[in-house]
């Protein structure tokens, strides 16, 4: 019999996994965690109805709800699922996803690169996104950069970037976000605070941009932690006032 875990992490972008590995093996200390991967051929459209049939199919063998955690589009695969399905979702934890949902890395990428090369683009996405770093490792991210926009679940193109209205989450939420972030900066997630019930948090970490899970793994998760112990505990004393 297949373990059904406390937490699900969405992971839409496989070339940009390696970088939410650390927080993962973090919170793999504290609760069972398991990761659910999206992966799409060049030939495939990008459909998030798809996702969200496929992510519905796994959950669905799961006997009680669990906490799903996912950063920038796995985050707002996430944000949909939990709408559509929220007696499957215990609580809702975003990373770098703002009140504007669907903005991510590409979305920049695709603004800019009306106007300016490729290599010019994604060298310059690769510095805003990770910060200074030798020339071999911005190579390296700029490698990674170029295969998501092409095996990722982004739903933006050089013809159209794609929208999504900010709504409240009928689920406890959390959203984080990094304080030196340039995609989704600290006013798109000062946006949430409308839609937020009692219970839900907003937490901007000091640094690490926008894979602050990344450099600031213990900060993060013990952020994280502290959220899905305090939804646990909230649920247990609604459960004893119902008795």
């Amino acid at each position: 019999m297949s373990i059904v875990p406390d937490v699900l992490w969405l992971n839409t972008s496989p070339s940009l996994q390696c970088f939410h590995r650390p927080l993962l093996c973090y919170l793999s200390h504290h609760l069972t965690v398991a990761q659910w991967e999206y992966c799409q051929t060049q030939d495939e459209p990008s459909s998030l109805d798809i996702a969200l049939k496929l992510l519905h199919d796994y959950l669905q063998s799961c006997d009680r709800p669990v906490h799903l955690i996912g950063h920038s589009t796995s985050g707002l695969l996430g944000l949909l699922y939990a709408r559509r399905y929220p007696d499957k979702v215990k609580s809702l934890t975003l990373l770098a996803v703002g009140a504007e949902p669907a903005v991510d890395w590409q979305a920049h990428y695709y603004n800019h690169r009306k106007i300016m090369s490729r290599q010019k683009v994604l060298t310059s996405m690769a510095y805003n996104l990770f910060g200074s770093h030798d020339k071999c490792t911005i190579n390296s991210f700029i490698k990674r950069l170029y295969k998501d926009l092409y095996c990722s679940l982004s739903p933006h193109s050089l013809l159209q970037q794609v929208k999504f209205s900010a709504n409240s989450v009928p689920v406890p939420l959390m959203v984080c976000g990094g304080s030196d972030d340039m995609i989704v900066e600290p006013a798109d997630l000062q946006g949430w605070k409308e839609y937020f019930k009692a219970g839900d948090r907003l937490w901007l970490c000091p640094q690490g941009k926008h894979f602050f899970h990344y450099f600031q793994v213990q900060l993060v998760g013990e952020q994280i932690l502290n959220f899905w112990q305090f939804t646990h505990q909230s649920a247990l004393l609604h459960a004893s006032l119902l008795l």
